[in-house]
């Protein structure tokens, strides 16, 4: 299996168009997402986003934030961990929280994932992204699930 990490961030005119703008950034908006659960097959690769063929079905983990205030802050990360056996995926997400506090959630809540499956980490790696809000703002960050 081979999943590629990414993320965007973007301003819309409605909620939904913030949405849709930063998954147009993040390399995904032109898919139908599925989300799905945290889990990793084993021997998973990590691997660049390639170009999706628009309309296709899209498995991904999502981290999704919006906010219509000006001046917040939004965060969105996914943090991935593997190990020789399967890996799990975490996301979070925060409003005017401070955005290392949301990276470190992440990896702590991957990190217990991976412990309370008796899981040792062989790689650890988050994506992060952040936005200061003008208008109507959307952060996205994400897993996705492409395949063999």
């Amino acid at each position: 299996m081979k999943v590629a990490i990414t993320s965007g961030t973007a301003e819309g005119p409605s909620k939904l168009n913030a949405f849709d703008n930063a998954l147009l950034e993040a390399g995904i908006g032109d898919v139908n997402l599925i989300k799905v659960s945290s889990i990793l097959p084993k021997n998973t690769k990590i691997v660049e986003l390639p170009t999706l063929t628009p309309g296709d079905m899209t498995n991904c983990v999502l981290s999704y934030v919006s906010s219509p205030n000006e001046g917040d802050i939004i965060s969105a990360a996914i943090a991935v961990a593997t190990s020789n056996e399967f890996g799990c995926v975490v996301e979070n997400s925060g409003i005017n929280q401070d955005p290392q506090d949301i990276r470190e959630e992440a990896i702590s809540m991957v990190k217990y994932m991976m412990e309370v499956r008796n899981l040792e980490i062989n790689e650890l790696i988050v994506e992060e992204i952040n936005h200061k809000v003008i208008n109507e703002g959307a952060a996205v960050a994400a897993v996705v699930y492409l395949g063999d």
